[in-house]
């Protein structure tokens, strides 16, 4: 079987040898060069094309966004990009997946982190899904058309024809970031609620589903994407511009509105709690749970213990099983309708791969179809 080709990017050469060092380490992947900078990485990208590209974004001459930008547009292929721990680090990785990153690997220790090895597995388990995921950068995703309205027709189970996945393209909102109210429901009603899980291609794939679903959406969106502390706030800040519904970071205690996306913060479990009425969001740190936390099969569980309660679950793009567990507990202690993201438009078809093996879907659609068809069926 033939190795990944994997180009290393880092103005370090200190860096460029220690990530080389990890790489190497594993007997499936080659390293066949280094680039210093940005432009010399696009060029040896041209002369040599790797499988996969390691990317650090703070560099000389030309930065690691600038590169990617270039990249997407002229060699597109999959890019796990090297980021620092920081509040500029965290708002240029969450361009970086935007602009079509397959990941992101966090540098322990600011540019020149020491104690890189320290995050060695995990680098080169992305570099692995990444060199999976390669044919899928040679295309793009259709944007979805943000609509107003919705049709009240019921919607159907349908299995699309193959679409493409690749960088969602970046929408640059008209007006400053405004502070969206919240949609209250009309009292006597019963609680709605949607509960979204996603990984590994999660970033792009929540832009296109949630920049589409129209100001007046009549439910809470509760959210778990797998990202480490401090990154999550930057993607919640990134979306809320984009959209017409509110995004947010959740806070724990807070009541859950329509009309919002709450995303789970990094590093906390996020559970939906029934508390005088009225869905509240509980936050904790206990153990992660298959190596996650937040979890989404936490926050499904608990989603499937309220009571008088409306439930639409979605899984989304990502590697792994999490959100089978708890999507099945909540298909056996109350009625919910899943939606589960199409192959033909994950980044990684592992999470929704699992819940479709598992009998528990409902629904099945690539991410462009999710948000009109989540509207017809909460309508």
């Amino acid at each position: 079987m033939s190795k990944i080709r994997v180009l290393v990017t880092d103005d370090s050469a200190f860096m460029r040898k220690v990530i080389t060092d990890i790489l190497s380490s594993d007997p499936e992947i080659e390293v066949i060069d280094r680039a210093r900078n940005g432009l010399e990485c696009i060029e040896k990208c041209k002369q040599l094309n790797p499988d996969v590209l390691t990317l650090d974004i703070e560099m000389p001459v030309m930065n690691g966004l600038d590169a990617l930008k270039s990249l997407m547009s002229e060699h597109p292929l999959p890019i796990v990009m090297l980021s620092s721990l920081t509040r500029e680090g965290a708002e240029a990785t969450i361009e970086a997946l935007e602009l079509g990153a397959f990941d992101f690997v966090t540098k322990p220790s600011g540019p020149i982190s020491l104690d890189i090895h320290k995050v060695g597995d995990r680098l080169i388990e992305r570099v692995k899904a990444a060199s999976m995921a390669k044919g899928r950068w040679k295309r793009a995703v259709p944007r979805p058309s943000i609509f107003k309205k919705w049709e009240t027709k019921p919607a159907s189970v349908q299995t699309p024809p193959p679409l493409s996945t690749a960088a969602v393209p970046i929408v640059t909102p008209s007006t400053p970031n405004e502070i969206k109210p919240p949609i209250k429901k009309n009292p006597g009603t019963r609680p709605r609620l949607v509960a979204l899980g996603t990984s590994t291609g999660g970033p792009k794939a929540l832009q296109v589903v949630l920049t589409a679903i129209p100001a007046d959406f009549p439910a809470p969106i509760a959210i778990v994407q797998h990202m480490p502390a401090g990154f999550t706030k930057s993607l919640a800040q990134r979306l809320n511009t984009l959209s017409q519904i509110r995004v947010t970071e959740v806070v724990d205690g807070e009541i859950l509105e329509p009309g919002t996306a709450y995303i789970a913060p990094g590093g906390y479990h996020f559970e939906v709690r029934h508390v005088n009425g009225r869905l509240q969001a509980h936050l904790h740190q206990e153990e992660p749970r298959g190596g996650h936390r937040p979890s989404v099969d936490t926050l499904f569980e608990s989603v499937s213990r309220l009571t008088n309660v409306d439930k639409w679950a979605i899984i989304m793009t990502g590697m792994g099983n999490d959100g089978t567990k708890g999507l099945k507990m909540m298909k056996e202690l109350d009625s919910v309708t899943s939606i589960v993201e199409d192959e033909s438009t994950c980044v990684v078809y592992g999470m929704p791969r699992s819940a479709a093996l598992a009998g528990l879907a409902d629904h099945v659609a690539p991410v462009d179809k999710i948000p009109e068809l989540l509207c017809k069926l909460v309508h």
